[in-house]
C-alpha cells in the first residue's frame, strides 16, 4: 500500500468553521495535478439537477454538503474504521456541467468520471439529482456490466416524462440497463414505497430481474435480514452504491425533491451501510441534497455523514483488493 500523503485537517487544529471548504477536510487535487497518481479514493461534488422533475435544488446539494462534512471525524466508532488510514482520499472538486443543456451535461460528467476511472480512482460522489449516476455508471461500468445496491424511496426505472422525454431523475437506472451498465439480477433496491401513478410502475424493472425490497418487506426483514439479501443479490462481482438521502424519512431529511414519508431512518441507513462491509465495493454516490428545502443544513449533514459511511466500506473494499 502507497504511504498515506493526504489527511483531513483534524478539529482540534483547525475550528471546522474555518479554512476552505472541502468534502471532509481533505486536500483538493485537481485532475491534472501530479499527486491525483496517489489517490485511491476520489470525493466529487456533481452539481446539477437538470433532471429534476419536482422540487429543484440538488445541484446547490454539492456545495453545503462540503460545508457540513466538517463535522465528519477519522474513526467510524461503529466499525472501527478508519478510511484516511486505508486509502489515499481527496475532494477532486466539481465536474463541469452545463445548467441549461441535459445532454451536454451527461457528456460532460461521463467524461469526467472517464479521466477519473482511467486513473485507477474509485470515485464516490455528491449531487445532484439522481440522473447524475447514470453517467457516472457510464465511467465505471464501461468495461462490464456492474451490480447496484440502490437506497431509494423510487425504483427510478421508469421509462418516458413528459411525452418522449428518457433522461431525467426518475429514469437513470432503466437507461443504465438498457446500456449495458447494470447487471439488473445483480441489482437490489431497499426502502422503495409511495404511491404509483399505475399499478404497473415497477413491472419493468421485475420482469429484469431486480430485486426490490420495499419499505414494508424492509420491517419485516430488519436490518440484519435486509443486509443478507443484498448481500446474496450482489454476490461478489463489482458494485456500485447509490443512496438517494429520500430513502430516508424526511422527519431526518426534508431537504430533497420528492419527499415520501414512512422511510428509513439515519441509524437503519447507518447500519445497512456498514453490513455492506467486505463487499466488491467500485465507488458510489448520494444524492438528492437539496439545500433550500432545509435551510437548518440537517438533510445536507446526513448526506456528509452517509458519503463517510459509504467511504468507510469502500476503502475497506479497497485495501482488501490492494493486499492481494
Amino acid at each position: 500500500m502507497r504511504e498515506n500523503k493526504f489527511a483531513p485537517i483534524t478539529g482540534t487544529v483547525m475550528p471546522r468553521f474555518s479554512g476552505l471548504a472541502t468534502l471532509m477536510r481533505l486536500p483538493y487535487v485537481g485532475l491534472d495535478d501530479e499527486s491525483i497518481r496517489a489517490v485511491d479514493v476520489g470525493l466529487i461534488g456533481v452539481p446539477w439537477d437538470g433532471g429534476t422533475t419536482n422540487r429543484p435544488g440538488a445541484r446547490h446539494g454539492p456545495r453545503q454538503v462540503r460545508d457540513l462534512s466538517t463535522m465528519v471525524r477519522n474513526v467510524n466508532r461503529a466499525s472501527g474504521i478508519n478510511p484516511f488510514a486505508l486509502c489515499n482520499c481527496a475532494d477532486l472538486g466539481d465536474t463541469p456541467v452545463n445548467p441549461v443543456d441535459l445532454m451536454d451535461s451527461l457528456g460532460r460528467i461521463a467524461a469526467f468520471y472517464g479521466e477519473v476511472c482511467a486513473a485507477g480512482i474509485a470515485p464516490l460522489s455528491v449531487g445532484g439529482d439522481h440522473l447524475v449516476t447514470l453517467p457516472i455508471l457510464r465511467a465505471v461500468a464501461k468495461d462490464r456490466p456492474v451490480g447496484m445496491v440502490h437506497f431509494d424511496a423510487h425504483t427510478d426505472t421508469w421509462n418516458r416524462y413528459f411525452g418522449d422525454n428518457a433522461y431525467t431523475h426518475g429514469t437513470p437506472f432503466r437507461r443504465a440497463i438498457e446500456e449495458g451498465l447494470l447487471d439488473p439480477k445483480r441489482t437490489v433496491q431497499i426502502g422503495i414505497r409511495g404511491a404509483l401513478y399505475n399499478d404497473s410502475e415497477n413491472d419493468w424493472g421485475e420482469r429484469q430481474g431486480i430485486r426490490v425490497i420495499d419499505i414494508e418487506e424492509c420491517r419485516e426483514l430488519g436490518v440484519e435480514g435486509v443486509i443478507a439479501e443484498a448481500r446474496r443479490v450482489v454476490g461478489d462481482g463489482a458494485t456500485y452504491v447509490t443512496f438517494d438521502v429520500d430513502a430516508l424519512d424526511p422527519v431526518y431529511a426534508p431537504g430533497t425533491g420528492t419527499p415520501e414519508i414512512g422511510g428509513l431512518t439515519t441509524l437503519e441507513a447507518q447500519r445497512m451501510i456498514r453490513g455492506l462491509q467486505g463487499l466488491n465495493l467500485i465507488g458510489g454516490d448520494v444524492v438528492e441534497v437539496s439545500p433550500p428545502f432545509d435551510p437548518s443544513g440537517n438533510t445536507a449533514l446526513v448526506g456528509a455523514t452517509l458519503m463517510f459511511e459509504i467511504l468507510c466500506v469502500l476503502a475497506d473494499s479497497i485495501r482488501g483488493r490492494k493486499s492481494l
